[in-house]
């Protein structure tokens, strides 16, 4: 296939397809963390909350369904060689679910509502794409390393079957394979939610998508010339590779990430349209665009310290079950919870009325 098409654009043609099924996910089966959040707080409902963790089953298994059969090495992914830091996970997972929760969405679901024609979506993407670069490699850059240095952590292993495979030796695929079926199990735990077969369908193939994206990238990086990285959906830095893309094509930067962010847009474009949910919609509230920026700023810089946004944490990494994933998620869930609360009270938010 190498001889036919680049390493880039077979990269971006990956991240395209699985990108498609996420935003279609986002319109049709109103797949969407805050939303999940948002419902189980306060419209006591488990629903879209039993949604997302079915994802991270469904991807748990066919990530360690990979493994097993040799079409994916976790050691090449990027949670597994990035510096981990514990106190980098809570504050950039608190951060990001704060944001999120002033945002109104995550980069995710703002490039999903963007691809159905919502211009305030698209304030959201600009703002957090450049934050996230100017903690990546930005201004804030050494900060963030300096910062890491003193809290990184070097454990012995960089997942929990690895950990439990040093007390049980029972192996890392059986172990992944049996805390994804709890996982999905657990999901699915709920006969409200097994009467929702859209809501299954449409966790499974998000959750599937990430596969793809695991199985894909690992295939280039091990039949490739270049260096590729191994990983697969998050929506962070991706949204930041992308403006430089628009920027500067004609010096290369298509990557897997560039793809995958007009995947969702075409995804949630298409789904908006069989749902006829898709009219332009521009903010005319001075606070509501107020709280949008300093959202999207926190999330930006709270997805680079985390390693990763409510996909990339939330599932990508939740897949392998990398010992970073249930942190981030617990501080991006504390984080968006504080924030709602704030934003139902208002008091704490006065400051941002125009």
């Amino acid at each position: 296939m190498l001889e036919y098409v680049s390493e880039e654009w077979l990269l971006a043609l990956i991240g395209l397809a699985g990108g498609v099924v996420l935003g279609l996910a986002a319109q049709l089966g109103r797949f969407c963390t805050l939303g999940a959040i948002e419902d189980y707080l306060y419209q006591d409902s488990s629903l879209r909350l039993r949604m997302w963790g079915f994802a991270i089953g469904i991807a748990g298994l066919g990530s360690f369904g990979l493994v097993g059969l040799g079409g994916l090495d976790p050691g090449q992914s990027i949670y597994h060689l990035t510096p981990w830091s514990p106190a980098f996970a809570i504050l950039g997972g608190l951060l990001f679910g704060y944001g999120m929760s002033l945002a109104g969405n995550c980069g995710f679901g703002a490039l999903a509502r963007l691809g159905g024609g919502d211009l305030r979506s698209f304030v959201i993407v600009l703002v957090m794409g450049i934050s996230a670069y100017v903690m990546l490699s930005g201004p804030l850059a050494q900060l963030r390393l300096t910062g890491l240095a003193l809290t990184e952590v070097t454990p012995q292993t960089a997942s929990y079957p690895q950990l439990l495979d040093a007390f049980t030796d029972l192996g890392v695929v059986p172990l992944g394979l049996t805390i994804s079926a709890a996982i999905t199990l657990a999901a699915l735990w709920s006969r409200d939610f097994l009467a929702q077969r859209l809501m299954m369908l449409w966790g499974g193939l998000a959750g599937l998508a990430i596969v793809g994206g695991w199985a894909g990238t690992q295939w280039v990086a091990r039949h490739g010339f270049s260096d590729a990285a191994v990983h697969s959906y998050t929506f962070a830095s991706p949204l930041g590779e992308t403006l430089l893309f628009l920027m500067t094509s004609s010096g290369g930067g298509l990557t897997f990430g560039v793809g995958s962010v007009f995947g969702v847009l075409a995804g949630a474009f298409v789904g908006s349209l069989i749902k006829g949910r898709f009219r332009w919609e521009a903010c005319e509230d001075p606070r509501e665009l107020k709280r949008q920026v300093l959202g999207a700023i926190l999330m930006g810089f709270g997805a680079v310290l985390a390693m990763g946004c409510t996909i990339g944490q939330g599932i990508s990494a939740f897949a392998l079950l990398t010992l970073n994933a249930p942190i981030v998620f617990v501080a991006i869930f504390a984080g968006a919870a504080f924030g709602l609360r704030q934003l139902i009270t208002g008091l704490p938010l006065r400051w941002l009325r125009p």
